[in-house]
């Protein structure tokens, strides 16, 4: 009993830092779709695509405080017209060295928003 013991434990130690790797993937992906849609909405609220720009970078940025060192928001595919669209996309770096392996994972989350049909936009 012993030996099936000594032999099991490893195994049963390996799952469980897979279960709290898929746990922290999931957790971060969750993490990084809500500060897109942050992002996407304090963009929607700017008069120009620049201060659009800004604000999504600095709302994403502050979402992923303390869990992303850099997060990279784009609005490329945005139609920045009345009546048009934001699309947001934020990705970011996962640092899993927790897991006792040097390794990252790269997270992307999206979100789109609409515009109002009777704003002005510059």
């Amino acid at each position: 009993m012993a030996v099936e013991t000594v032999m099991l434990a490893p195994l049963f130690v390996l799952f469980l830092m897979f279960l709290v790797g898929a746990g922290r993937l999931v957790e971060a992906q969750g993490e990084v779709n809500a500060a897109a849609r942050d992002a996407a909405r304090a963009a929607s609220v700017q008069r120009t695509l620049g201060d659009a720009e800004a604000a999504a970078q600095e709302t994403a940025a502050y979402a992923l405080r303390g869990r992303c060192e850099s997060p990279h928001v784009s609005l490329a595919g945005s139609a920045w017209q009345a009546g048009g669209q934001v699309d947001a996309e934020v990705s970011c770096e996962l640092d899993l060295s927790f897991l006792g392996f040097g390794a990252t994972k790269r997270v992307t989350g999206a979100a789109v928003v609409p515009l109002e049909t009777f704003r002005r936009v510059q």
